[in-house]
């Protein structure tokens, strides 16, 4: 679906991006993940053909950006990090104009806005002007818009930025709910929602793509294992022996446990590999309940600082400073 080679892009003397090269495949849903600045937003807006690479290759569905850039945009939905909304019109209103906008009939375009109102869970408010809706059904009025053409692929920059922590949850299942049907790219910082969301990260750093992977593969190969916090109903001392006698279990130590019940503990567990199926299977099998088993969030944290720090930054410390950062939910925006 997407083939990047040797992607350039400068304003002036200044380099924004490149060299890039990464390729996507159809269905997948891809976390752009970075600081701001790092230059997410700018090789977003190249592949939706908004602006143009200064040098290098990128093809969006077999057709190169630059030789036909119209073509491209046909395929492509895309919600910038605000959403071009008009707050004088109805959602209905709104999203016929922008599949009209976007070649539709207006019988077509008709249609298409229902569709999309449905997928996108805003049928409700569809008589509503856009003014009046909260920040979460804009941005899912957004998504509306980048959709309503039917696009191959979808590219939003920072989806949930500025959205509360039910407005985050209720984005996540809107793009699972999306999954397979488009190839979805997605910016963010915040490492819990991108991880949650996406199949594969991309970690880009000063305009080039520093690791790519699974959470699992980017922990297995930057911090050569795995924390686990897992929450169990039994005896205590049986559950932490079955799980050390786990090959490849470093350590394991008493957690609080945020459930209360009779028999219910938590425990804190590393290991050198993912061993979250043997953990389940060794416990269940000596008659212990897991009631809940999650990757830690400072190995999150870890993998992003030590990826997305500035070159030649070898200290594996998390300043107070960007750990609050990679936790917030409204961060400035990048500026390339």
């Amino acid at each position: 679906m997407i083939e990047v080679q040797n992607l350039f892009k400068y304003y002036g003397e200044r380099r924004a991006v490149g060299p890039l090269s990464f390729s996507i495949t159809q269905g997948e849903i891809v976390g752009l993940l970075g600081l701001n600045g790092a230059g997410k937003t700018t090789a977003l807006r190249i592949l939706a053909c908004d602006l143009l690479p200064s040098s290098g290759s990128v093809v969006v569905d077999g057709i190169d950006v630059v030789d036909r850039p119209d073509e491209v945009r046909r395929r492509v939905g895309y919600l910038p990090d605000t959403p071009p909304l008009y707050g004088e019109m109805t959602v209905h209103e709104f999203l016929i104009f922008a599949a009209r906008l976007r070649g539709l009939s207006r019988a077509e375009a008709a249609k298409r806005a229902g569709e999309v109102e449905k997928a996108t869970a805003i049928d409700k408010v569809s008589r509503d002007p856009i003014a009046s809706l909260s920040h979460g059904y804009k941005q899912r009025v957004g998504i509306a818009q980048a959709l309503v053409h039917h696009p191959r692929l979808l590219l939003l920059d920072e989806p949930i930025l500025g959205l509360d922590p039910v407005q985050i949850v209720e984005m996540r299942h809107l793009l699972r709910r999306l999954r397979g049907e488009y190839t979805i790219v997605l910016s963010s910082h915040i490492l819990s929602e991108i991880s949650e969301t996406c199949d594969r990260l991309l970690v880009i750093r000063e305009g080039e793509i520093v690791a790519s992977g699974t959470e699992s593969e980017l922990s297995e190969k930057l911090l050569r294992g795995i924390r686990l916090e897992c929450v169990f109903a039994g005896d205590r001392e049986q559950a932490r022996a079955v799980v050390r006698g786990l090959e490849g279990v470093r350590d394991v130590a008493d957690a609080s446990a945020l459930e209360t019940g009779k028999g219910v503990h938590a425990m804190h567990v590393e290991a050198d590999r993912d061993v979250r199926a043997e953990l389940v299977r060794a416990l269940v099998g000596a008659g212990i309940d897991v009631l809940g088993l999650t990757r830690g969030e400072r190995e999150l944290e870890s993998i992003f600082i030590r990826l997305s720090g500035s070159k030649g930054e070898s200290s594996p410390e998390v300043p107070a400073a960007a750990s609050a950062q990679t936790e917030a939910t409204a961060a400035p925006k990048e500026d390339a």
